[in-house]
């Protein structure tokens, strides 16, 4: 059912729904535009509200072919929205969905589109603070680009930091979503054009692995990994870009590169990558990352897992973030919580066809590995034994003529 947005817009149809708000396909003075309509609760916020008519003229100024322009922000009565121009296309997250896992030569594409989008942002000194595959745009009506890509835009400027106000989240609250979170973000940091950086970086792992780099499990202990860490190789990722992905998920905010740097690193590498097909990797068991940090999950035999408990909650009372929700709220952890995770327990990923670490195959394969080697130690033991035997009685056999009996 249409409805009008202020005195020019009119929404018409539903295109999405997200924790901030719905998108809908409306009609404006100058024809089709996406109107994404905040929540209610969000609109009756009045300090929100201010905040979203000072940001006005930063976001409206923000115009790039790699950005999703802000075309007007409407207050009016209940009703919050931004108006924004109409993509024909479809969300990375939807691609993501569809093929799990894309060919070299296209993530890297996609992710510089993005990067030359954040470049200009940054520069006019605006930070998204929300980059995920969700609120990156495929433009099907575009023209192909490096490895038949779609060119990709991002959307939803603004929205984190409007919602991200002191009084809903305060100086101990995280406004984000958990799989994307630079560590400086989970250690209570304010987020500057770095804390991009790292989630596009992460976007990239996603693209070319099917899964993000800390993800799995429980939302704190999604923290956790972003902090204490190391992010874990992928079997047949061409160096020069595993080396660029390193460099970009650094924990600290000043290793990693500026926006343009990776739009142009990306770029120099895409004739190398040209042809390559999708990675050959299983996305890494999360249950058994989670019993790695909590021994509890596993029976005390240490053999068969136990029903799961998930990981150690950094935020009591957090419910697990399973569809990846924007602007999910979590409290910041204390600095003895970050330091009690175990280290090295990463998801590593591992190669197509390998048993999932702690799965009945993986243990009926360490079971036939501990027996081979039982019955290896077996026969060299006898072998060794044998040997000794043989040369202490070839030792302790005396000469034939000393057998002779003495004379009496």
């Amino acid at each position: 059912m249409a409805r009008k947005i202020g005195s020019r817009y009119t929404a018409n149809q539903i295109l999405g729904r997200g924790s901030a708000g719905t998108v809908w396909l409306g009609e404006g003075p100058e024809g089709p535009v996406a109107i994404k309509l905040l929540r209610e609760d969000l609109a009756s916020d009045q300090e929100l509200v201010g905040r979203f008519v000072q940001e006005r003229t930063a976001l409206l100024g923000l115009e790039h072919p790699r950005i999703v322009t802000v075309r007007d922000l409407v207050v009016d009565g209940n009703d919050l929205a931004l108006v924004m121009d109409l993509v024909r296309g479809t969300d990375l997250r939807t691609r993501l969905e569809r093929e799990r896992r894309l060919a070299p030569e296209s993530a890297a594409a996609i992710v510089a589109d993005i990067a030359d989008g954040l470049a200009a942002a940054h520069a006019a000194g605006i930070v998204h603070r929300d980059v995920k595959p969700e609120n990156i745009l495929l433009d099907m009506q575009g023209p192909l680009g490096p490895g038949g890509s779609h060119p990709a835009l991002l959307t939803d400027f603004g929205v984190a930091k409007l919602i991200d106000s002191p009084k809903r989240t305060r100086a101990t609250k995280i406004i984000g979503t958990p799989d994307y979170l630079a560590p400086e973000i989970v250690e209570g940091l304010p987020p500057r054009a770095a804390v991009d950086i790292y989630a596009l970086a992460t976007v990239l792992y996603e693209l070319l692995a099917g899964f993000t780099p800390f993800g799995g499990g429980h939302p704190g202990a999604v923290l956790r990994r972003h902090v204490t860490e190391t992010v874990v190789p992928l079997p047949g990722i061409p160096e020069e870009l595993w080396q660029l992905l390193v460099q970009c998920l650094a924990k600290a905010p000043a290793s990693r590169l500026r926006a343009s740097e990776l739009a142009a690193r990306l770029r120099e590498q895409l004739p190398l990558l040209a042809g390559l097909p999708p990675l050959d990797v299983d996305e890494p068991d999360a249950e058994s990352a989670d019993e790695a940090e909590d021994p509890a999950a596993r029976d005390p035999a240490g053999d068969q897992p136990a029903r799961r408990r998930g990981a150690v909650s950094l935020v009591p009372g957090a419910r697990p973030d399973s569809n990846r929700d924007t602007h999910t709220s979590m409290r910041v952890p204390a600095p003895d919580e970050l330091a009690g995770g175990a280290h090295g327990t990463a998801r590593a990923p591992r190669a197509t066809g390998a048993p999932r670490p702690g799965s009945a195959r993986h243990r009926a394969a360490m079971r036939r590995r501990r027996i081979t080697l039982g019955v290896a130690g077996v026969v060299l033991a006898a072998a060794v034994g044998a040997g000794a035997w043989a040369a202490t009685s070839g030792g302790d056999e005396p000469p034939a003529d000393t057998h002779s009996t003495s004379a009496p």
